[in-house]
């Protein structure tokens, strides 16, 4: 199947630029294109994984991905989907956070330097922290229409909250980008979010100007769930992370098999590299059969992630708490000094500090709802302190909500 139907096939297509032509294209030969991450935190998010994974559709076609890390760019914001300014971080905080954010990606894309399609990081901080200030502006910035740029839908959303200068640039640096890699990587294609619509189509105008060449971008859709929720790092219960220590492994296949049965056979085609048919044969499930679609979906998304043997795992600990047979083995847990329950610890520290509850609210309001449980007995007054007599070996197994479980050894 052609690599452009087949990604439309899987809806990670939302908007392109001359897609006849860019079919052609992606049918006719090997091309390279880019995919830009800003260093805005340690680790990769699930806001993150829909260009991931087109780069990796991509790449699996033939095509050459270049994955441009932020370096210099997190240093300005990008103000796309954002009502309020980015926090600034120190340079060396990025560039510890780019670091990171490679390491991550090594699990979607080959970086294999033989190969003519192997996957090549690059920052942008290595050519746009030597630009010249007043030559910018007289190479670069005279090619933008300030009435073009208020009219980005990233730089309306702003107006009213309030935009600054150095926001305001950002459209600059990424058409920058694209035209630096365009001079030395022969890069043509672009791809990225939603809201990077504006900025894709100026980096190909600013081609177009000074290289005399056309280029060209499509965009993947702003994922949302049936109930309307993003999936970014601000999602509802907090961020799910790339990075194993953020987001365990387990919490990662938890996350998916968690998901509402509406959003099953979508995220499958999204997020896992199973054939569009295949997927078709789980959307005939219904019922309860809904439940084996979710088990593929965890698997699959959680192997990508995290290795097949961290799957295997998570999958394991998964169906003994489900079928209640006691198997915590795989299960997230944490090590506490046995005086503590000696001497008597609360329900509210005992799930704060294993984090499977954020905040000592939340513990409480669970608590008044019905929705905190120690060995499966639940606790109605999570302020009363637990005493050594609840334990089995030495540990205890902590639920919050219907599926989500931490142990706690005590040592």
């Amino acid at each position: 199947m052609e690599i452009l139907q087949s990604l439309i096939d899987r809806s990670l297509v939302y908007q392109m630029t001359n897609e006849e032509k860019l079919n052609e294209l992606l049918k006719a030969d090997s091309l390279s294109f880019y995919i830009g991450f800003d260093a805005t935190a340690s680790s990769l998010h699930l806001g993150h994984l829909v260009p991931l994974m087109i780069a990796s559709h991509l790449q699996k076609a033939g095509h050459k991905p270049y994955i441009l890390i932020g370096g210099a760019t997190a240093l300005v914001g990008d103000p796309s989907g954002r009502s309020t300014e980015r926090s600034l971080e120190s340079r060396d905080t990025i560039n510890q956070w780019a670091v990171s954010l490679k390491n991550q990606m090594t699990r979607f894309l080959d970086f294999s330097e033989e190969k003519a399609e192997g996957a090549s990081l690059m920052n942008n901080a290595d050519w746009l922290n030597k630009l010249n200030y007043i030559s910018f502006l007289r190479d670069i910035g005279k090619h933008f229409s300030v009435n073009r740029m208020l009219t980005a839908e990233s730089v309306k959303q702003r107006l009213e909250t309030g935009l600054s200068f150095l926001e305001f640039n950002y459209m600059l640096l990424q058409s920058y980008d694209f035209l630096h890699l365009n001079r030395e990587k022969n890069c043509i294609l672009q791809v990225g979010g939603a809201d990077q619509w504006g900025n894709i189509v100026a980096g190909i105008d600013l081609i177009r100007r000074k290289e005399s060449t056309e280029a060209y971008g499509f965009t993947c859709p702003l994922v949302t769930t049936s109930t309307g929720e993003k999936m970014s790092k601000s999602q509802p219960g907090g961020a799910i992370w790339l990075d194993p220590n953020l987001t365990s492994p387990y919490q990662y296949y938890q996350f998916w098999i968690n998901v509402d049965d509406r959003d099953a056979v979508y995220f499958m085609k999204l997020y896992t590299f199973l054939s569009v048919n295949e997927i078709a044969e789980y959307e005939k499930l219904t019922g309860a059969d809904t439940r084996k679609t979710k088990e593929k979906l965890a698997f699959e998304a959680t192997s990508i992630a995290h290795g097949r043997e961290e799957a295997e795992k998570a999958q394991n600990a998964a169906k003994a708490l489900f079928a209640g047979n006691g198997n915590q083995q795989n299960v997230p847990s944490t090590d506490l000094n046995f005086s503590r329950i000696e001497d008597g610890i609360s329900a509210v520290d005992m799930f704060t500090e294993t984090k499977l509850c954020s905040s000592r609210g939340e513990v409480r309001r669970l608590g008044k709802q019905g929705g905190l449980y120690i060995q499966g007995v639940r606790i109605s007054s999570p302020e009363d302190k637990i005493t050594a007599d609840i334990l089995e070996d030495n540990s205890a197994l902590l639920r919050a909500g219907k599926k989500r479980y931490h142990r706690i050894n005590f040592v």
